[in-house]
């Protein structure tokens, strides 16, 4: 075939050149949480910026920012590191590790319809244990599942692996907005309550089969991932490069971190203050967190302030945070945040 002939057929096989993938931070770029290694536990675990773990039944691993790559095409990968074995794993017990993709760049699929589209997944990934992994593609709001199979042939070697999904699930309500519109699992070994049959979409969650190679009873066991891509179709494409702008952009649609002098504003009262400030638009209105109570706010050419509590409202690329109960603070005076602050909005 002629290379015109196989850009044509590439073209045509693909909605866009660009913005074909739809899994955000693939390449494990963004790491907002902090690069060390982020110990998984127990449930809903993040580290790298869109990906959560899981740890139930008594292991435990990390999840770190790594530099060892499969090519020069890669920065970084994400490091998985088995901290605490967990030989006898129960019916119940489950460790994975996931990205949820939002509904609104899901709909594309027509996932529930007649129409539904066949999409294809590809990674790199190295392990210092081979044999038989598997993962899913899961709907949280249909309750269905479709689980995968791939083999690490050989211990500590990249290899690339590439995962086609020819048919769509056309049962289910898939949620199509801004709500969790499909997850992509990776097992590392979970009881028969989480096992099923590779290769159908099934009711109900499961990511792996009985021939999942015991990763989480592996002590010191490492995984390493990167280069992941979800796309339209059932031809793998090279994988997408977006900018460390595009991509950290991406990722404060769902969680952003700022720290001091992030925003301003001013005291209403010797008890209550008010600071805000322009962010990226974000999924939903945020929960927020911060380092500390503890000199939480500043009044100016005073010291700081403490708050009892704190509050966010929010508006499309817009926050303001409330200091409550505090003491001293004067009516009108400029305030000023002065410790790190949290929004998550994440899946």
């Amino acid at each position: 075939m002629s290379k015109a002939a196989e850009l044509a057929a590439l073209i045509g096989s693909q909605t866009a050149l660009s913005n074909r993938n739809l899994v955000i931070n693939g390449k494990f770029s963004i790491f907002q949480r902090g690069t060390g290694a982020t110990t998984v536990n127990g449930n809903d675990v993040f580290a790298a910026d869109r990906f959560k773990g899981w740890a139930n039944g008594g292991g435990t691993y990390t999840v770190e920012q790594s530099t060892d790559v499969p090519n020069n095409e890669f920065e970084y990968s994400a490091k998985l590191t088995n901290t605490g074995v967990d030989s006898s794993v129960a019916a119940g017990d489950n460790y994975r590790w996931a990205t949820d993709i939002e509904g609104y760049n899901v709909s594309q699929l027509g996932y529930g319809h007649s129409d539904a589209k066949a999409v294809t997944l590809s990674f790199w990934v190295k392990s210092s244990l081979a044999g038989t992994y598997c993962g899913a593609l899961y709907s949280t709001t249909a309750s269905r599942h479709y689980i995968y199979e791939y083999t690490i042939s050989s211990a500590n070697t990249w290899e690339k692996k590439t995962i086609t999904v020819s048919s769509g699930d056309t049962t289910g309500s898939w949620n199509k907005t801004n709500g969790n519109g499909l997850r992509i699992y990776w097992g590392f070994g979970s009881g028969s309550t989480y096992q099923g049959t590779a290769g159908a979409w099934t009711a109900g969650e499961k990511w792996e089969t009985s021939n999942q190679a015991a990763w989480i009873g592996s002590a010191s066991a490492t995984f390493f991932i990167t280069g992941i891509q979800l796309e339209v179709g059932e031809q793998d494409t090279p994988f997408e490069h977006r900018s460390f702008g595009d991509e950290l952009a991406r990722c404060q649609r769902y969680y952003i971190e700022f720290g001091s002098n992030g925003a301003s504003g001013c005291f209403l009262g010797s008890t209550f203050a008010y600071v805000s400030r322009t962010i990226p638009q974000m999924r939903a209105t945020p929960s927020i967190s911060v380092e500390t109570l503890t000199g939480y706010i500043d009044q100016y050419g005073t010291t700081s302030r403490n708050a009892g509590s704190v509050a966010v409202s929010h508006t499309e690329g817009h926050i303001i945070i409330y200091g409550n109960s505090m003491s001293g603070g004067s009516t009108g005076n400029p305030a000023f945040l002065r410790k790190q602050t949290y929004l998550s909005a994440e899946l």
